[in-house]
């Protein structure tokens, strides 16, 4: 499970009963179904699956599941970041009592660190991590942006392994892949790029809509990787409409929605997030079936 990272891993939701804990029930049963439909990897805690209002025990527990769940059968990567440095390397200790195989660690939000700062954070959770790590570089969420000549620097140390990539700039992508070390795993932030970001070299994704169409990004992620690039766009462009649907609001309220549409999970979040607005509704729907995850 150290192995190389690449296709498609489902940035997964965590579920929530009506008393606001975690759904675990449901949660085993979402793994159990990703797995079944070819998912390459599961990515739990981590935005999508609102770690930000998740106590740390909470974080362990939907790991633990997730992992307990997987039991070996593809990766998982457990989101442990933090803007203190010193509990990130704490929880990252922690996430590997779980059975997760990776940690994940956004570059910190709020504080705005300098480059030569966010090199310094990660750095620092390189060497005490016990699993190896995938950084997350999300501007949109943490206001700061790992610029290239950071992330190759980080990809230098031997216990970074990846980079979740979801700047939405393929320049700055692209000169990841050009210079970065072999076995240094370049992967799509974003959905809406994966395709971009595979044909010009990355290595796969960690998307949101996997969590609803787990066998139709993997497959994408696997035709690209194999250079069948007509059939990686086919499957691209047969998922656009439900790529765009799924961020009409913030992620994962429209992720959540789509789920429940389905009849995987109760549509319920964590304050401050709230259910989808219900006028998003048909065009959500529509963009499932289109996707072939519901019938007309």
């Amino acid at each position: 499970m150290t192995a190389l990272l690449s296709g498609c891993s489902t940035a997964i939701v965590t579920p929530f009963n009506a008393d606001g804990s975690v759904a675990v029930d449901t949660l085993a049963a979402l793994v159990d179904w990703q797995i079944a439909e070819g998912i390459h990897g599961l990515v739990p805690v981590g935005s999508t699956g609102e770690a930000a209002t998740l106590s740390l025990e909470e974080r362990l527990l939907v790991a633990r599941v997730t992992a307990e769940r997987a039991a070996g059968r593809v990766p998982v990567i457990a989101g442990a970041g933090g803007n203190d440095t010193r509990v990130a390397i704490e929880t990252s200790k922690l996430m590997a009592a779980t059975g997760a195989t990776h940690v994940l660690h956004v570059s910190p939000a709020y504080s705005k660190p300098p480059q030569r700062g966010i090199i310094a954070h990660f750095w620092a959770i390189a060497e005490a991590s016990p699993l190896p790590v995938v950084v997350y570089n999300v501007p949109g969420r943490t206001a700061s942006n790992l610029e290239a000549e950071t992330t190759l620097a980080l990809a230098e140390h031997e216990n970074i392994v990846a980079v979740k990539e979801a700047s939405g700039n393929l320049a700055q992508i692209s000169e990841i892949i050009r210079h970065a070390p072999q076995g240094f795993r370049v992967l799509s932030g974003d959905d809406g790029l994966t395709l971009a970001v595979m044909a010009a070299g990355g290595h796969g994704v960690i998307s949101v809509i996997s969590n609803a169409v787990p066998r139709a990004m993997s497959a994408l992620a696997t035709a690209a990787a194999a250079g069948k690039m007509d059939e990686a766009r086919a499957l691209h462009l047969s998922l656009h409409d439900f790529a765009q649907a799924a961020f009409c609001e913030s992620n994962p309220l429209p992720i959540k929605a789509a789920l429940h549409l389905m009849g995987k999970l109760d549509n319920r979040l964590r304050l401050p997030l709230v259910p989808m607005d219900a006028r998003h509704e048909e065009r959500l729907r529509l963009s499932l079936v289109a996707a072939g995850a519901l019938r007309a």
